[in-house]
C-alpha cells in the first residue's frame, strides 16, 4: 500500500530545504539584485503549479526586476519579492524575513470573508455547553442521538484511530455522521489517514502525487498513486452516511481529505468550494538569509483533475449567516443531518 507515499515526499521536500543551506556558497553576495534575481530562479525551476495558477512567470520578472538595484532598503526589496510571490495566489507560498512574512493575501481575505461558519452558533446550538472533546474533535449527538456531530478545526491536532473508534462507540443510535472541517485550514496528513482507517477499505485508489524533477515548468516525476489505508484492526468499517462540512477557510491537508471523500460511497461533501492547497511545501534559504517556502509537488484527485484553487463540493449549500445571527441556526449542520435522516447517501 502506498497510503505513506505523501509522508515519504515530506521527508524529501525537508530534507533539499536543508541541503540547499549546506550548499550555499558564502562568497555567494547578498545584495539586493543577487536575492532577488536568486529568488525568483529559484521559483522558475521548482514552483510546481505555474500551469495551474495561470501565471507567466516570465512577465512577472519582466514587470518587477526593474524595481530591484543596488543599495535599496530591506523592506524595499521584501516589498518588491513579496508582490513576485502574491501573483501566484497560493496559501503555501511565503517569504520569511526577520520583520515580516508575506502571504497570499487575497487567498487569507477570502479564508474570513467567505468563511462559511458562525462558531458561536455551532457552539451554542449544536454542541451545548456539554460537548466532548477527544483527540482535537469536539463531538456531540444530534437529532436525538441519531446524528454524531463532530467539529475539527485543525488537522494540526493529533486524532488516532483508537480515539476516533472510541468517539464513534460512545454513540450507539447512529444513522450516520456530519464531520465539520469548516474553517479548517490543514496541519498533519497521518491525521487524515487516521480518520479514513475507520472507513471502509478495499485497497481503493485516493488519489495520485508527482514531484518536480526538472527546471522547465512541465518536468515532473510519474504520477504515483495513494490507497485507501487498510482498516484499523478489530474495527468495524463505518458504513453509514458521512456528511463533510467544507467551506472557504479549508486549505491543504483540508483539501486533501475532501479529495480523498471521491473513494468512499459513504461520504458526500456540502457547503462551499476550499481555498485547495494540495501542493506539498519545501522550505529554501536566499543569500540574504531570508527564507521562502513553495509547493514542489501537485496532486491528481481521483476523478483525473487537479484542484489546486479548490475543492468544490457534492452538495453547493451557501451558509446563511443571517440565520445563524438572527435565530442561531446553521442551516448547513441543518441540512446535513436532514440528508442522512432522510435521504442517506447511495
Amino acid at each position: 500500500m502506498k497510503y505513506f507515499y505523501y509522508i515519504v515526499l515530506t521527508i524529501v521536500v525537508v530534507c533539499c530545504a536543508g541541503c540547499e543551506r549546506a550548499l550555499m556558497t558564502d562568497d555567494l553576495p547578498a545584495t539586493a539584485p543577487t536575492t532577488f534575481d536568486y529568488l525568483w530562479n529559484k521559483f522558475d525551476q521548482q514552483y510546481s503549479l505555474f500551469d495551474v495558477k495561470g501565471v507567466d512567470w516570465d512577465a512577472v520578472y519582466d514587470s518587477l526586476r526593474p524595481k530591484v538595484y543596488g543599495g535599496m532598503s530591506a523592506d524595499s526589496l521584501f516589498a518588491v519579492c513579496a508582490t513576485m510571490l502574491g501573483t501566484l495566489n497560493d496559501g503555501h507560498v511565503n517569504l520569511y524575513a526577520g520583520f515580516d512574512v508575506s502571504r497570499a493575501d487575497s487567498l487569507y481575505y477570502r479564508f474570513y470573508s467567505q468563511g462559511g461558519i458562525d462558531v458561536n452558533t455551532m457552539v451554542l446550538n449544536y454542541l451545548g455547553m456539554g460537548y466532548h472533546s477527544t483527540g482535537g474533535m469536539a463531538h456531540t449527538a444530534l437529532c436525538d442521538g441519531r446524528v454524531l456531530y463532530i467539529y475539527y478545526g485543525s488537522f494540526s491536532s493529533a486524532v488516532s484511530p483508537s480515539l476516533f473508534r472510541r468517539i464513534i462507540q460512545s454513540y450507539p443510535q447512529l444513522q450516520g455522521m456530519v464531520l465539520d472541517l469548516r474553517g479548517n485550514g490543514g496541519g498533519s496528513l497521518s491525521n487524515v489517514i487516521n480518520i479514513l482507517r475507520l472507513m471502509p477499505s478495499h485497497g481503493q485508489q485516493l488519489y495520485s502525487s508527482q514531484i518536480k524533477s526538472g527546471p522547465a515548468h512541465d518536468q515532473f516525476t510519474p504520477l504515483v498513486p495513494t490507497y485507501a489505508p487498510d482498516l484499523s484492526s478489530d474495527t468495524t468499517p463505518f458504513t453509514k452516511p458521512v456528511v463533510v462540512l467544507i467551506d472557504r477557510g479549508c486549505f491543504s491537508a483540508t483539501s486533501v481529505f475532501a479529495i480523498c471523500t471521491q473513494a468512499y460511497d459513504n461520504m458526500l461533501l456540502m457547503g462551499d468550494t476550499t481555498s485547495g492547497g494540495l501542493g506539498l511545501p519545501t522550505m529554501g534559504y536566499l543569500p540574504n538569509g531570508w527564507r521562502y517556502r513553495m509547493p514542489v509537488t501537485r496532486t491528481e484527485a481521483l476523478d483525473g483533475k487537479n484542484y489546486e484553487n479548490g475543492v468544490p463540493p457534492d452538495i453547493l449549500l451557501p451558509f446563511d449567516r443571517h440565520l445563524a445571527q438572527t435565530e442561531g441556526r446553521d442551516n448547513l449542520i441543518d441540512s446535513a443531518c436532514s440528508y442522512i435522516l432522510h435521504h442517506g447517501i447511495n
